[in-house]
């Protein structure tokens, strides 16, 4: 368990390293253009690495046999990431109260 957090952590710092590589790299980029182009290849990556196995009986394949549930899983996983991103909530935020 402590490998994969330790594999987890440091993906998602290398990413976040990355992004502020490509923006210094280029003062002009878009942040957003960034930002989209690091998901887009996030994703790729995530969904490679959730192909079930020629298995049809495979239990650890079980929630990933179909894209849809592949889809499904993706989205959870996205909702509990942004959910628990420091950055989630914003002070702009519309709505936020003001005191």
């Amino acid at each position: 368990m402590q490998d994969e957090e330790n594999a987890f952590e440091a993906a998602a710092r290398e990413a976040v390293d990355l992004g502020n590589r490509l923006a210094d790299a280029d003062e002009a980029s878009d942040l957003w253009d960034v930002a989209d182009g690091l998901l887009a290849g996030a994703i790729h990556y995530w969904l490679y690495t959730r192909q079930p196995c020629a298995d049809m009986a495979c239990e650890d394949c079980e929630e990933v046999r179909t894209a849809g549930q592949r889809l499904a899983l993706l989205r959870k996983f996205i909702d509990e990431s942004a959910r628990d991103s420091e950055y989630f909530h914003s002070p702009n935020d519309y709505g936020v109260g003001r005191a």
